[in-house]
């Protein structure tokens, strides 16, 4: 998820909190399945990872990182930091975290399901499927298609800026509803003209799952729980039900700043993430993320025709050489070629990874949004260079 304080932060470093509240640094390896003969070195590989998730903690003041990697035929999960700021507690393995924007793309899965169905259209405009529903200044549901919801290039502006995420505290455990989501959004100016650029923006995603509801008669949750979470084998992923704000065990503790007046940090484990919904609600685990992404790539979810519509891109400028399909992100690998996949970012946990066409795939994951502990922008770039190292070396 993206918001507000979380883009001021990114572009503007504005708060620095020592690192040093945290009581030392735990750091453990466990690797499953013997590598290949012809694959050498492969523990120089995981020292590799190890010293870059060790830097996220020690030198960017995440509490927590763990990833989950597999290539080559092997498997090795990760971990730094320690489980609870201010205390030595191991990090689970494999730990459950929320999930935030990775559940774009089970959303956009389910929609491209639909169109393979024959129940959707995607350069159709979603007032064929919800009319007179998108309607504001400058913004006409007969303009804007399902494929520029999809690819954010709908140009309608993000309702996560305008429902107080900049005071998380004070809505830590508010329960939302998604018409209060959209009217929020709805109320604000469109940002630019259907299809002129690229702009991320979380309402895209809110209708994107309130057009599964109409056309299935189904709620969201069930859709993509039936259709992608089962058909997929994710054992450790979930949607919350209403008024569940638990996090399964095990978990490490995710952090988040109270607001960017005070600059307080809070426990965000436990949190109403109904605002998240279809954009951004679900938990999971890195080895789920990395096991979704590589049957995605797989072609186990989706026809080959829709796939290859998912894989069309459009350049995302958030970084360098980074493209975003149909709930997707392409995103360049410093070894050569890219990996596709979302991350998410809801407060308490950042989330990266993805898979590779050549059979590689990475979960990653730290325990606080980039610019909770130190400089924002910095933070940010450290975790997306700790999953490259995950690919890569």
């Amino acid at each position: 998820m993206t918001s507000k304080r979380t883009a001021s932060k990114l572009r503007k470093g504005l708060l620095v909190i020592a690192a040093a509240s945290l009581v030392g640094s735990a750091t453990t390896v466990a690797a499953t399945a013997n590598p290949p003969q012809d694959a050498p070195g492969r523990g120089g590989t995981d020292r590799t990872l190890q010293k870059s998730l060790d830097s996220l903690v020690s030198k960017d003041g995440f509490p927590a990182a763990f990833a989950w990697v597999r290539k080559d035929g092997r498997t090795s999960s990760l971990v730094s930091g320690s489980a609870r700021l201010g205390k030595q507690v191991p990090v689970p393995h494999d730990g459950y975290v929320r999930a935030g924007s990775n559940t774009k793309t089970f959303t956009a899965v389910v929609v491209l399901q639909l169109v393979a169905e024959g129940k959707v259209a995607l350069d159709e405009p979603i007032e064929t499927y919800l009319p007179g529903v998108v309607r504001g200044e400058g913004i006409d549901g007969r303009k804007i298609t399902i494929r520029q919801l999809l690819q954010h290039t709908s140009g309608l502006p993000n309702y996560t800026e305008h429902i107080g995420l900049e005071n998380f505290a004070k809505i830590q455990h508010k329960f939302f509803q998604p018409h209060d989501l959209l009217t929020a959004a709805l109320a604000q100016p469109a940002d630019f003209a259907p299809g002129a650029k690229w702009k991320y923006s979380n309402t895209n995603y809110l209708l994107a799952g309130m057009l599964i509801e109409k056309v299935t008669e189904r709620p969201v949750q069930e859709q993509i729980t039936e259709r992608v979470i089962r058909k997929a084998g994710l054992r450790h992923t979930s949607w919350p039900q209403p008024g569940d704000r638990t996090i399964p065990r095990p978990h490490a503790r995710g952090y988040a700043l109270s607001s960017l007046e005070n600059g307080k940090v809070i426990d965000a484990t436990r949190m109403d993430p109904s605002w998240g919904g279809a954009a951004g609600q679900m938990i999971s685990t890195p080895s789920d993320l990395a096991k979704f992404a590589r049957l995605l790539l797989d072609g186990k979810l989706l026809a080959p025709g829709q796939l290859a519509e998912m894989r069309k891109t459009v350049d995302a400028p958030l970084m360098p050489g980074w493209r975003y399909g149909l709930g997707v992100f392409s995103i360049p690998l410093s070894c050569g070629g890219v990996y596709w996949g979302h991350g998410g970012d809801i407060d308490g946990y950042e989330t990266r990874g993805g898979a590779t066409d050549d059979g590689r795939s990475v979960g990653l994951a730290v325990t606080a949004l980039p610019g909770t502990f130190s400089d924002a922008e910095k933070s940010a770039k450290a975790v997306v260079s700790a999953t490259d190292t995950a690919f890569c070396n």
